[in-house]
């Protein structure tokens, strides 16, 4: 019974995970299409965070002993390239991307991490192509996959799935004015996978450098802490030169007020919790296997209470991504049990090619992305 608990739990809580994410990243979207500064979200958003995670972080490791200090100079250096590419880049083009396209493009975008990387890692040198591997050729098909979702994204939109006929969801959302309105669809879509594809990547660069942080530095949460931290403060010089309008700042009590906290709260404490005790439960690969469910998670939502929020292009693109997705991560854990079983890999291939340690890992706040994209 027990071990069945242990692996129901860790199931149902990264499902109810995904779930959380495409909610607050349609209300985050809401709040966009409402006039709200995608920077000024990402700012208060990141604050928020920041602060709760800060003595949460001491709390979590209030146990653990470690020799280094976060506070040595090549830990600050990783510490501010983590803020820079895992808060700052990413957070600022996914909203803006988010502002510019809808949650189901989120979702297919962000299946293009496992690609992304291990293309950063050949061209570091971190990775060879060795077609003779399984595990080779099952990450390079990924990747041609997920790269030909993201392009079917971007290309083709196709008729709605449910169009605005459907008169009952179009008057409640009517009597709800500034709620759950994600349906218009913006002119710059093709902008937005842009900048969508652009924050993956550097969620991609983030990951190279959190391998090697975490391996100086265990404790991740308090990692996450202090580059939240850095990341904020990079937000705020940024979004205060683009966001000079100084009643964009002003936030009221009322709807938009209630998202930041909301997401303030889930991306920084709640999701990253939950993802490191299922990643210590289940493994480095655990939390990853989730993230296209987010693409179910988004079309149930906007076919069951919206209208005119889902192509048909859109949901193939992102099922065509999740494809690859998969195929790319179970390339990357075929290889990472064949340097696990040195004996095994030499019974099939006569030299073995030693890489560097996985080039895809759990990020800690990201994905997100992260903020709830």
């Amino acid at each position: 019974m027990e071990v069945k608990v242990r692996e129901f739990v860790p199931f149902v809580a990264m499902v109810i995970m995904e779930a959380c994410t495409i909610a607050l990243t349609i209300m985050a979207k809401t709040a966009l299409t409402g006039g709200m500064s995608p920077f000024v979200f990402v700012v208060y958003t990141n604050a928020l965070g920041a602060m709760l995670l800060l003595p949460f972080s001491f709390f979590f490791h209030r146990k653990d002993r470690t020799k280094e200090s976060i506070f040595a100079w090549p830990l600050l250096a990783r510490v501010f390239c983590l803020g820079f590419t895992g808060i700052f880049l990413f957070q600022n083009l996914a909203f803006v991307g988010l502002s510019f396209s809808s949650p189901i493009v989120v979702c297919a975008m962000g299946l293009l991490i496992p690609s992304f990387s291990f293309l950063l890692n050949l061209i570091l040198g971190r990775s060879k192509l060795d077609w003779r591997n399984t595990s080779t050729r099952a990450r390079v098909m990924g990747t041609i996959i997920s790269l030909s979702g993201a392009f079917t994204e971007e290309l083709y939109k196709g008729p709605f799935i449910r169009p605005a006929s459907s008169a009952s969801p179009t008057r409640l959302l009517n009597s709800i004015p500034k709620l759950l309105v994600y349906y218009n669809i913006p002119d710059n879509w093709f902008l937005g996978c842009i900048f969508l594809a652009a924050a993956v990547f550097s969620v991609s660069l983030f990951n190279v450098i959190q391998t090697g942080t975490v391996k100086k530095y265990p404790h991740v949460m308090k990692v996450a802490s202090f580059y939240s931290i850095v990341g904020t403060i990079q937000c705020l010089i940024f979004s205060l030169f683009m966001e000079r309008d100084l009643s964009a700042w002003k936030i009221e009590p009322n709807y938009d007020l209630c998202l930041i906290i909301a997401t303030g709260i889930f991306g920084s404490v709640i999701r990253t919790s939950v993802q490191v005790k299922c990643t210590q439960m289940k493994g480095p690969y655990y939390v990853p296997l989730f993230k296209p469910f987010g693409i179910f998670w988004a079309t149930l939502f906007g076919t069951s209470f919206f209208v005119n929020s889902l192509h048909y292009g859109s949901v193939l693109g992102a099922v065509i991504g999740g494809v690859g997705y998969y195929t790319v991560s179970w390339g990357q854990l075929r290889e990472t049990e064949k340097k696990q079983n040195p004996k095994e890999e030499r019974k099939t291939i006569k030299t073995i090619h030693h890489h560097e340690d996985d080039e895809y890992k759990v990020p800690l706040l990201i994905n997100q992305e992260e903020s709830p994209v």
